[in-house]
Order: C-alpha cells, then sequence, then structure tokens
C-alpha cells in the first residue's frame, strides 16, 4: 500500500486590498475682514471733516455779508475773495512763488544750520550747556527788531529775507533734535558702550534713529515758522517789482482800499502754509511709518 506524498497546507487567499482614497483635507477658511465703511476710515475722515467744516466756516461768512450788506472795502465775500484771486492771478501768482522760494531756501538753511547744531550739543553735556542758551536768545528776540539790521547788513534782498527766515524757523529744529539725540534708551547706551563702539557709530546707529521722531515734530513747526519768518521779512524789507512778495501784494492792496486782494493774498498764504505742514506730515509718514508707534497707531 502506497501512502501519498505529503501535501503543503494550501495557503490562505488573501482579502482584496481595498485601496481607499485619501481625500484631501482642506484648510480651515479664514474669516473676511469686516469691510470698513468709507466714512469710517481715518485717512477719509482726515480729508472729509475738515473740508465740511470749512464748507460751513465760508457758508456761514457769505451769508453773513450778504445779509448784513457789508461793502467790499470792509469785509469781501468769499465768491469776491475767489474772483479777485483769479483776475489778479498774474501779480499774485508770481508774488507767491517769490514767498514759496524764500520759505523753501530759509526752511532748508534751518534745517542744515539746526541739525549740526544739535550734533554738536550732542557730543558734550559742557557744550550743550555753555551754547544752548543763545540759541533760545534767538528764538526770543522779535524778528521785526533784527530784520532790517541783516537788511542793512547783507547786501542782497533775497539772501537778507532767507537769513531772516531761517533764524525764526531754527530753534524748533535745535531744540527738537537735541532732545531726540538725548532720549536714548539706557539699556541700548549700556549695550553699545560694552560693545566698545565708537562716538559716530553711536550717532549713526543709536541715536539718529532715536531722534528721527523728534526731529520729524520739529520739521513740522518749522516749516510754518519760516513762511512766517518769510513774510515778515517781505514786509520789513519792502521789496517791490518784480522781486515782490505776497507781504508786499499785502501793502500794497492795503494802501490801495483793495480789500478783495489783500483776502486773496492771505489765502494764498494759509494755503502754502497747509500745504507745507501736509507736507511734513507725508515725509513723516513715510519714514516712520513702517517702524515707529506714533504712525502706526490708529485710535
Amino acid at each position: 500500500m502506497s501512502t501519498p506524498y505529503p501535501t503543503a497546507p494550501a495557503a490562505p487567499i488573501a482579502a482584496p486590498a481595498t485601496t481607499e482614497r485619501s481625500t484631501p483635507t482642506r484648510a480651515p477658511a479664514k474669516p473676511a475682514k469686516p469691510r470698513i465703511p468709507l466714512m469710517a476710515q481715518p485717512r477719509v475722515q482726515r480729508v472729509v471733516y475738515p473740508l465740511l467744516v470749512g464748507l460751513v466756516l465760508i457758508a456761514l461768512w457769505q451769508g453773513l455779508v450778504t445779509a448784513l450788506e457789508l461793502p467790499p472795502y470792509l469785509v469781501p465775500s468769499p465768491l469776491l475773495m475767489l474772483k479777485t484771486l483769479f483776475t489778479d492771478w498774474a501779480a499774485l501768482g508770481g508774488s507767491l512763488w517769490v514767498t514759496v522760494k524764500i520759505t523753501v531756501l530759509a526752511f532748508g538753511v534751518a534745517t542744515v544750520a539746526g541739525v549740526l547744531i544739535s550734533f554738536l550739543f550732542v557730543q558734550s553735556k559742557r557744550i550743550e550747556t555753555a551754547l544752548f542758551p543763545y540759541a533760545v536768545l534767538l528764538q526770543v528776540t522779535p524778528i521785526v527788531a533784527v530784520a532790517p539790521l541783516i537788511i542793512i547788513w547783507v547786501k542782497d534782498p533775497t539772501a537778507s529775507m532767507v537769513i531772516c527766515a531761517a533764524l525764526v524757523a531754527l530753534f524748533p529744529i535745535i531744540s527738537n533734535t537735541t532732545l531726540g539725540l538725548r532720549s536714548v534708551e539706557p539699556d541700548l547706551q549700556s549695550y553699545f558702550q560694552l560693545n566698545r563702539a565708537t562716538r559716530m557709530q553711536t550717532l549713526l546707529r543709536l541715536r539718529i534713529p532715536s531722534a528721527l521722531p523728534y526731529f520729524f515734530g520739529g520739521l513740522r513747526i518749522s516749516s510754518g515758522l519760516a513762511l512766517i519768518g518769510a513774510v515778515v521779512a517781505e514786509f520789513v524789507a519792502g521789496t517791490g517789482g518784480q522781486g515782490a512778495g505776497l507781504a508786499y501784494q499785502i501793502l500794497q492792496a492795503g494802501f490801495q482800499l483793495n480789500i478783495p486782494r489783500m483776502f486773496a493774498a492771505l489765502l494764498l498764504i494759509s494755503l502754502t502754509g497747509v500745504a507745507l505742514f501736509a507736507l511734513m506730515a507725508w515725509g513723516t509718514r513715510l519714514a516712520l511709518g513702517s517702524w515707529h508707534a506714533s504712525e502706526n497707531s490708529h485710535d
């Protein structure tokens, strides 16, 4: 009797593999930012609100002049002032250019001189103590009293008026920049001393960045003071002809009782001051908007 060969046990049948598709997991959608209404945006408010107040004041001014029947040689209406501005633009536009030129030159001179003086003050407390009272003396001395002497000493009328206006605009830059260069965090100053930084390295990398907000604040004040100094210098100099500024136009209009033209010149001076301040504010946001808290606050 033959024995059968041993057979290997049958392998178990594997169950068919089920291929499951992995469904991609979607990231949770970010909640959409609430859309701020147009009138609730700070940039729009900074433009619209002053314009609304100005329109209300102009309407009130026009209404009072019309209701009280005030003559133009006392108080002109806003419409008459704007009409005079357009009709006399040939003379007023040239005078505006002269005043703006003197203001810009004086502002540049005051900025350069003020920054250099502040750098000198910050090098030594003794130097600041000895010279800062003279900077205060320039500020408290009326420019009307000093301008005739400067005009006599300096033969060029434009240069003399630039010097007068620069003296008026100098002190805010000196005081603000010096304060900013002194306002350094003690820990950062100790860190620079620990690393044996030189005075120049400390000035360029620590003091100047810390002083920038103060410096731009001084520029905003100084820009308006430069315009005031230019107008006062023009009043004192009394230059006429092609080199006449807006101050001379105001004097001539007062002598001729051309009050609408006087108001038109005053309007140009005011608009120039607003434009200078807005330009300095734009420069401040451009320089400090990406890192300083004073320009990043939205309150």
